[in-house]
């Protein structure tokens, strides 16, 4: 029994304060409006307000909170990226993570559990190496390991895959790790409102007007909002948005979709991913075995999840753990990944004064979070890209000068 429950169970009329504050109306002005009150967007409001002191700041969402991408991520934390500008943008993150649910006064259950990436070739193995020795030149703990290793640190893998693609080493990226999503929305959200920030859910933004000086107000159902500032963090609806100022973006919409299975007791103390194989698994706090794979195929701004995902993912899963044939499938569900040409996010201003773009998150946003709104908050705070998303910034796409992280992130997780 936890000291808080303790503490607190024998007091008839104790009653925890609201975490978030719901405000009924809009105010006429704002310093900032985020679109958006996923991870990213709730997260650059929290680091506004503690970090620069803005206070003035409106959240806004046409669904609720974390009812995006953060609430339908499968919460793998890792920093084992191909470039040096991934590598050092999420080492930075996971150091945030580690310290985020004292940070935050909120449990986000934050469990390090090492992250082996599976090499069933010659060319994944060779892939593998490239990406240790970035990591290790940055003072990222990855390694290459031997099958032995991985099944050691697994035992109930079968190395032989079912006899088509055995494993012959991994990527062995000790500070992986998992957290819970929603946790940590709701944290950066109670953090938010205790600092002023106002979080509007069901208010979707129906335009943006822009003058002269560049943004002017943002349009709503229930009003229309003066302010010089804003930023969108909305994953897949990121095209609705920046068609709303004139700015086209290479981003495409692919699904992604995810599934759990029933509660079993637990035996998988790590993260394993499989390009190859195209899916990744890991066991929640609850016993539930959370998996996915690749992206669909085709682009489509939709959600719904199939029947061939989740069969074509239990066939490559029962590959590799054939003793899970009889466990079943509880949840399955889909984001809508806001795919870039280079695999890398577009952070940081754009050619519209005031318009900030926090997107092209694929299938690698929530690791991200920390990082990405301490990062935003810095730039909308100075007006000026901050050092870490420099290279992330939209016009490296007319300069030519894209950052590569395709071998990294191929699977995303």
């Amino acid at each position: 029994m936890s000291m808080r429950l303790l503490k607190y169970a024998f007091i008839e009329d104790y009653a925890e304060d609201n975490w978030f504050n719901t405000p009924s109306d809009l105010k006429g002005a704002y310093d900032v409006v985020i679109i958006g009150a996923g991870g990213h967007g709730l997260a650059c409001a929290h680091y506004l307000a503690q970090d620069h002191g803005i206070t003035n700041v409106a959240v806004l969402d046409s669904s609720y909170i974390g009812g995006g991408n953060t609430g339908r991520n499968t919460t793998i934390i890792r920093s084992n990226y191909l470039t040096p500008d991934g590598v050092k943008f999420y080492d930075q993150s996971i150091k945030l993570f580690k310290d985020l649910s004292c940070e935050l006064d909120t449990n986000i259950f934050f469990s390090e559990r090492g992250h082996y990436t599976l090499a069933h070739n010659t060319s994944t193995l060779r892939t593998a190496r490239w990406r240790a020795e970035v990591n290790k030149h940055l003072g990222i703990k990855s390694e290459v390991v031997s099958p032995d290793e991985v099944l050691r640190a697994c035992p109930e893998i079968q190395l032989d895959c079912g006899g088509s693609q055995a494993v012959e080493g991994a990527l062995y990226h000790e500070p992986g790790a998992v957290a819970r999503h929603d946790a940590v929305a709701w944290g950066y959200a109670k953090s938010a409102s205790v600092r002023g920030v106002e979080i509007h859910q069901r208010t979707p933004v129906t335009g943006i007007n822009t003058d002269s000086q560049g943004i002017s107000e943002v349009v709503t159902p229930k009003g229309v909002i003066k302010t010089r500032t804003v930023l969108s963090a909305v994953a897949g609806q990121t095209p609705s948005i920046t068609k709303m100022v004139g700015i086209n973006t290479p981003i495409e919409i692919f699904p992604l979709q995810a599934c759990v299975t029933e509660p079993i007791k637990p035996w998988l103390n790590t993260i394993i991913v499989s390009g190859s194989l195209h899916m990744y698994l890991s066991q929640s706090s609850r016993g539930e075995l959370v998996m996915g794979a690749a992206l669909d195929p085709m682009e489509l701004h939709s959600r719904r999840s199939t029947f061939e995902f989740v069969t074509g993912l239990c066939d490559q899963v029962l590959d590799l753990f054939p003793f899970l044939s009889g466990v079943k499938i509880n949840r399955q569900w889909a984001g809508m990944a806001d795919m870039t040409p280079d695999f890398a996010p577009i952070m940081g201003t754009t050619p519209v004064k005031g318009f900030f773009l926090d997107s092209g998150w694929g299938t690698w946003g929530f690791k991200a979070t920390p990082i990405s709104g301490k990062t935003m908050a810095n730039t909308i705070a100075t007006n000026l890209n901050d050092p870490l998303i420099q290279s992330f910034n939209l016009d490296r796409f007319k300069n030519f000068n894209l950052v590569g992280e395709k071998g990294a992130a191929a699977i995303g997780h």
